[in-house]
This record gives structure tokens, C-alpha cells and sequence, in this order.
């Protein structure tokens, strides 16, 4: 899928597997229309413990889709898009080379059926 050496994880696949967790989709959704809430404020509009969101914050975090920022005692959170971006862009690329991969098979197939049509209707081959 993307290029790994060693265990390294790319940044394509740490934005692929925080967003695989129905979850973090949600605290990233809630972020969006919050603006830059605390663990508790995002606590309070899910079915899971604050101790809970701050893990799933971290992962986010480590994947690049989310930043804290501390202000005073509280550390509020902020989507950061250039991840989801360069995922996104990553994505348009792999559908792009499908689309001319199956366009180029398409192309073949059509041809092959024209061939054998036009084989059936002078039998003998010529």
C-alpha cells in the first residue's frame, strides 16, 4: 500500500488506521464543530470516559490529524487537515491509476469482442 522499511509507519498509514476507529471519526467530527475543545468538553458528548478520549486524542495525535495546545491547565484540541490532505490526495492518486487500469482493460476486452464478432460474420477468414 504505501511504502514501510524496518516497522516505520508512513504517514498515509497512521492517518489510515486512526481513522479506521469509528471513534476517533467521531472525536474528529465533534472537533470540527467544537473549534478547540478540552478532553472533558468531548467527554461529555460520548459514551466513553475522559481518560478514554485523551488516548484516542493521542493517537490522532501521533497520526498528525489532531494537535493540544495548552492554555493554562487545560490542553485544547484542534484538527490539523494537512494529514487528512496528503491522505486524501494519496487516495485521488491510487483511484486515478485504477480508473486507467481498468480503462485500458475495458479497451481490450471491447476489442477482443470486436474481433470475434467480425470473425463470425466472415467465417472462413477472409
Amino acid at each position: 500500500m504505501t511504502d514501510q522499511h524496518h516497522g516505520d509507519v508512513s504517514p498515509v498509514d497512521a492517518v489510515l488506521a486512526a481513522l479506521a476507529d469509528p471513534t476517533r471519526r467521531q472525536l474528529l467530527d465533534l472537533l470540527a464543530v467544537l473549534g478547540e475543545p478540552t478532553a472533558t468538553t468531548l467527554a461529555e458528548h460520548l459514551p466513553i470516559s475522559r481518560q478514554a478520549i485523551v488516548k484516542h486524542l493521542a493517537v490522532l495525535d501521533a497520526a498528525g490529524l489532531v494537535t493540544g495546545r495548552r492554555a493554562g491547565r487545560e490542553v485544547r484540541y484542534a484538527v490539523r487537515p494537512a494529514a487528512l490532505t496528503m491522505t486524501a490526495r494519496w487516495m485521488a492518486a491510487l483511484a486515478s491509476d485504477w480508473d486507467r487500469r481498468l480503462a485500458t482493460i475495458k479497451r481490450l476486452a471491447e476489442t477482443a469482442e470486436q474481433e470475434a464478432a467480425a470473425g463470425e460474420a466472415h467465417p472462413g477468414g477472409a
